[in-house]
């Protein structure tokens, strides 16, 4: 299977797809990771990453498919993968769709966990509360005003992307702030339509 997977930060995106390699036997390939190994491998792309990241810039859509579309290439990932924070804006996904077309592929389904963001960023505070209590210093990731800049980021580029895969009739929905094995359940349900999903179960 062909997934991409989908949701602001804090969904709980890492725990299913944790779930969903144990359970389809395909790589998670998340675009931090990708980005890293390109530079450390220092492919062309890798290398024009590895500089533009130096600058603390963003990597351009076209490095990014670049790096991409070489790490689907790779043996591991022949029988599928879940692609985790890629495609983030219309243009990657419009490119995403000519890599796989290039390659007589395309995508099963599109993942989206959807989150109420108060709900998420009364979470984060209360993080960030208990661990002043503690005396401890609160994590980037845990700073409100930071968390909350970030949904807003997410929410003005992924919303159109959404729409994209929605309009293909590829975008399943699933409630992300449930019990993690509720949301297990859930998406194993969603996916179960698709053609190439092994079915329901624990696994392979």
């Amino acid at each position: 299977m062909r997934l991409v997977l989908l949701g602001p930060p804090g969904a709980g995106k890492g725990t299913q797809a944790t779930r969903l390699v144990a359970h389809l036997g395909i790589p998670q390939l998340s675009t931090g990771d990708m980005l890293r190994e390109a530079a450390a491998t220092r492919s062309p792309a890798g290398l024009r990453a590895a500089e533009i990241m130096s600058r603390g810039e963003l990597v351009p859509d076209d490095v990014v498919v670049a790096v991409v579309s070489s790490r689907i290439d790779r043996s591991d990932a022949s029988s599928g993968f879940i692609l985790d924070g890629f495609p983030r804006t219309l243009a990657q996904a419009a490119e995403l769709d000519r890599e796989l077309a290039f390659r007589d592929a395309k995508l099963d389904a599109v993942l989206e966990l959807k989150v109420d963001e108060d709900a998420l960023l009364n979470r984060i505070r209360g993080r960030a509360a208990e661990a002043a209590m503690r005396g401890e210093s609160v994590r980037n990731d845990d700073n409100p005003e930071a968390f909350k800049t970030r949904l807003d980021v997410y929410r003005r580029q992924t919303a159109p992307v959404s729409e994209y895969y929605r309009a293909r009739g590829l975008l399943k929905v699933v409630a992300g702030l449930e019990p993690i094995d509720a949301v297990t359940a859930n998406i194993s349900n969603e996916l179960a339509s698709v053609p190439s999903y092994p079915g329901r179960g624990a696994g392979r």
